[in-house]
């Protein structure tokens, strides 16, 4: 098949995991057209993703006038599909929020509607078969559109937890109508979407895991020595609960003298975060790291004892199996698809905003014997990688799309 792949800024340093779905697919011979509205080239370090930009069509880097003009001839062509798309993106504008990724006023769904015609241009150009958009935010807009002005089928990730915080304003349900096939990472993230459209377009929905590449695996890193080492990994952003973690690292501390965190990341919350630190006297037990490369974040997890997830929203994160596939017991929130991953065998479970719990989690984990630690990290890999396979998961997308076994 010849796929276009269509994001709104790609490569992000966080979009690794399409990254590797899109290297999947092409291994089963596949051909994709990797298309974005903007780069975030400036903020990329990664050798792979730097490469991946080199890759990827770039559609508003084209200017203003040729899109224009490339949207027009699209258009020109066929004037009452263009009429229909043009009051479907009023539509949709009319329902955005102020401030919700990928919804904003009819203005905006102008421009996503002359996004639109150039796509199903450059779909046509290159004989494309089906498009895919991840998330449902503002790419699956321009894919509804495209479909809507002679553009091809189209598909999209949902991820969670943006597209669930605001779906009218999304318009989930009419994207979800006019796609040949949604998808979910998680079971949970599925359940949400079937909240948003009839019963009759349940059987189009079906869950695809991200996915990693059990080969970049090999045999995890014996654990460290006394602890525990904990490492926690993510956007300094609201929903990630790094504030609570400090709460519950406070709480923890003093029955725990050899207690640590290194935190990877970075992002708008990181002078709030320093300063909670700072308040609660644990500078000296708390490292953050900044943003790591995949290099940087393996690392990390080889000196951890384990991954500790204090978030508030998600989807399906894939640092949980990264750690995982790392050999690395699991401490997390039980919200959205972690439950579907994080079993008993391999972690603990303790609920969203309760700093008192999670410190009692620490505090378990500190008094488990190594042996069994390391016993809990093995039956992690071996769960993760029956799971979330990516060539095993990108079979299941190409099904999807229309390709036939």
């Amino acid at each position: 098949m010849k796929i276009a792949y269509l994001v709104n800024t790609y490569p992000r340093a966080s979009h690794t995991f399409i990254r590797r779905e899109i290297a999947a697919l092409e291994r089963l011979g596949h051909s994709v057209l990797r298309l974005s509205m903007r780069s975030d080239r400036a903020a990329l370090k990664d050798a792979a993703d730097l490469a991946e930009d080199r890759r990827t069509e770039h559609v508003l880097e084209m200017g203003g006038r040729r899109l224009v003009a490339s949207a027009l001839g699209w258009m020109v062509a066929r004037p009452g599909q263009a009429l229909a798309a043009l009051r479907l993106a009023l539509a949709c504008g009319a329902r955005g929020a102020a401030g919700v990724p990928g919804t904003g006023g009819r203005l905006r769904h102008v421009i996503y509607w002359l996004e639109a015609a150039h796509v199903a241009r450059r779909c046509k150009d290159q004989g494309i078969s089906h498009l895919h958009a991840h998330f449902g935010t503002n790419s699956a807009t321009v894919a509804l559109l495209a479909r809507q002005m002679g553009g091809p089928e189209y598909s999209f990730t949902t991820h969670g937890p943006e597209e669930f915080d605001a779906p009218h304003a999304l318009a989930l349900g009419d994207k979800i109508a006019g796609a040949k096939a949604v998808v979910a990472i998680s079971s949970y993230g599925r359940s949400q979407l079937c909240r948003w459209t009839p019963p009759d377009n349940w059987g189009k929905i079906a869950v695809v895991h991200c996915g990693i590449e059990p080969g970049a695996f090999a045999t995890p890193s014996p654990l460290p020595e006394g602890g525990p080492h904990l490492v926690a990994i993510g956007r300094l952003a609201g929903q990630k609960g790094f504030g609570l973690l400090i709460e519950a690292m406070a709480l923890a501390a003093p029955t725990l003298p050899d207690l640590h965190l290194t935190l990877v990341g970075d992002g708008e919350l990181r002078g709030q975060i320093e300063g909670a630190i700072a308040r609660a006297g644990l500078g000296t037990r708390i490292h953050l790291a900044g943003w790591q490369d995949e290099a940087g974040v393996k690392q990390a997890l080889a000196k951890a004892t384990a991954l500790i997830l204090p978030s508030f929203a998600e989807g399906l994160p894939v640092v949980v199996m990264e750690a995982m596939a790392a050999g690395r017991p699991v401490i997390a929130t039980s919200i959205a698809g972690v439950p579907e991953l994080v079993t008993p065998e391999v972690g603990w479970l303790v609920p969203a905003g309760d700093a008192a719990t999670l410190a009692d989690a620490i505090a378990k984990l500190a008094a488990t014997p190594r042996d069994t630690l390391q016993a809990m990290g093995l039956a992690a890999r071996k769960r993760v990688f029956a799971r979330h396979d990516i060539d095993q998961e990108a079979r299941k997308l190409a099904a999807l799309f229309g390709d036939t076994p």
